[in-house]
């Protein structure tokens, strides 16, 4: 069955690259964000997705706005069965909306966590599992009904990157089952969500990533897990500038050896790179200096006068 796919991230990238190999299913038409500058020299760079439908030697658009009547009548051309949408980033509306139909592939088990930044606030929330839904995509934010869901471990040492990657390919397969279903019986089964169960994954903000010392240290190590690699956590020094954290380990949970509150944030003790939490330590195993390279926590402590401990 002919579909269009939208999306615009890494993440959508493995999902657009299972939907391309399946053959029955490859898409005649890709819409991504537009091209824009990035890095520090604020070069233009194209989207992930931009990218890969190239290399796949897929039909590409990059619209500003996918609403516009152009793009409706483009899609609309492509003839598509299903409209296949996964980290898109763009709000889509009427009368695209209704067009055709048109499925999400979201990496969470919905209504928890619906929205932008769902795999990273399931891993700060200390989730034991989390997952891919497939649902039909409506006004509502991620609230339509699901079809199909594949639930995913998240374990005690997955990163954005580890979780993710699995998260993916999940997503591309539960994809295929659910097209090949609909092309086997014509038509998809859907379970409303229940939205009193909803819970929303807010965008990662500037703030979400300073590492903070007033929370237990068991949750200050998920915000550095959840964060690596794409975004990265930060941790504040004595003098205002910011240390990244890229891995970081518990030193103490906060029981018996609790130190919660006897030194404010960085610090170091028998060659340790640690920040108080309260309660609880955590060791900075990789991070890197204002300015400077990645680096372990011993190196950075060679380099770097800080108050030590016993």
């Amino acid at each position: 069955m002919s579909t269009v796919f939208l999306g615009t991230t890494e993440f959508a990238v493995a999902v657009l690259a299972r939907l391309a190999s399946s053959g029955a299913h490859r898409p005649a038409l890709v819409v991504t964000r537009p091209d824009r500058p990035a890095g520090r020299g604020r070069h233009l760079s194209s989207p992930p997705v931009a990218r890969a439908a190239r290399e796949l030697g897929l039909p590409l658009a990059q619209p500003e706005r996918v609403n516009s009547p152009a793009v409706v009548e483009q899609i609309a051309d492509a003839n598509p069965n299903a409209v296949i949408v996964c980290a898109f980033g763009a709000l889509i509306t009427e009368p695209l909306l209704s067009a055709h139909e048109m499925l999400n592939v979201h990496p969470s088990l919905l209504p928890r966590w619906r929205g932008a930044a769902p795999v990273e606030r399931a891993i700060m929330a200390g989730d034991a599992r989390t997952g891919v839904s497939i649902m039909r995509v409506t006004a509502g934010l991620d609230a339509g009904p699901v079809c199909a869901s594949a639930a995913e471990e998240i374990r005690s040492d997955d990163t954005y990157g580890t979780l993710a990657t699995r998260l993916r390919e999940r997503g591309g397969e539960l994809l295929i089952d659910v097209l090949d279903r609909r092309a086997r019986d014509g038509e998809l089964e859907f379970t409303e969500q229940d939205d009193a169960q909803a819970t929303y994954a807010e965008k990662i903000s500037a703030a979400d990533r300073v590492l903070d010392p007033s929370e237990p240290a068991v949750q200050v190590e998920r915000v550095v897990r959840a964060l690596q690699p794409h975004i990265g956590a930060r941790a504040a020094l004595a003098d205002g500038a910011m240390l990244g954290v890229h891995r970081a380990a518990l030193a103490s949970d906060g029981g018996s050896q609790a130190r919660a509150g006897a030194q404010a944030g960085v610090f170091a003790r028998d060659g340790r790179l640690l920040l108080a939490c309260s309660p609880g330590e955590l060791e900075l195993l990789r991070v890197t200096p204002p300015g400077g390279r990645e680096m372990d926590g011993a190196a950075y402590l060679r380099g770097h006068g800080l108050s030590q401990q016993r």
